[in-house]
């Protein structure tokens, strides 16, 4: 944990898989503030799986976030009988204005980079004065960066990568903005297994981490 918390602070990636009774996957785990657009082609090539910022629970509502299932008039909405939690962490994806397609690497590092430093500001005032409009202003939807919305009360009420990862970031004292991308395996097409995301974080020299270690240190 100690390795962890001091990668995270340091700007660095972590590897966390989440549970093997859950989605028994591995995502790579950023600060949302450290991501370059050569971390987003890390996560292209290395991990393989949807680019997506996790923001607290008191961010999303400051930006004015619903989850997307709430949002969207189709029956397919209507009942998601997700096999491994209750529902979805999805929000809106956005691109920031600033960006042209928004897919390219430049791109959606400008995107989570703009995220993060409002999530910053958000979080350092409590969201005062900052609401949807604001949020409109800066970011337009539909986009490219995935973004999720935390459970309240992060691994008290859920514990999924979007509250491990918040749950790390705030015990590394950061902003309430980190991206996650799950890790796949190109030969089967699957979630990597945990040997191989191991021995991953091994030849990068990053750490990797249970959930259950996570949450019996920070729940």
């Amino acid at each position: 944990m100690a390795r962890a918390i001091d990668a995270f602070r340091a700007g660095d990636p972590v590897l966390i898989h989440d549970f093997d009774d859950r989605e028994g996957e591995t995502d790579i785990v950023y600060p949302a503030g450290a991501v370059a657009p050569a971390d987003v082609a890390r996560l292209r090539n290395d991990a393989g799986g949807l680019v997506c910022v996790a923001l607290s629970d008191g961010v999303a509502e400051a930006f004015g976030l619903p989850f997307l299932d709430e949002t969207i008039d189709h029956p397919s909405a209507a009942n998601h009988d997700l096999a491994y939690d209750s529902r979805s962490s999805f929000s809106l994806p956005v691109n920031h204005r600033g960006t042209f397609t928004g897919v390219t690497d430049e791109d959606r590092a400008l995107t989570i980079a703009e995220l993060a430093a409002a999530a910053d500001a958000v979080d350092g005032d409590g969201g005062d004065g900052y609401d949807a409009s604001d949020f409109a202003a800066e970011f337009r939807s539909p986009g490219h960066v995935n973004l999720l919305r935390a459970a309240p009360g992060l691994l008290a009420d859920r514990r999924g990568h979007t509250e491990l990862g918040l749950a790390l970031a705030d015990a590394a004292g950061l902003p309430p903005a980190v991206v996650v991308c799950e890790m796949l395996d190109d030969e089967t097409g699957k979630a990597l297994p945990k040997g191989a995301a191991r021995a991953y974080a091994r030849r990068h020299g990053l750490v990797y981490l249970e959930g259950g270690r996570l949450v019996d240190e920070l729940a």
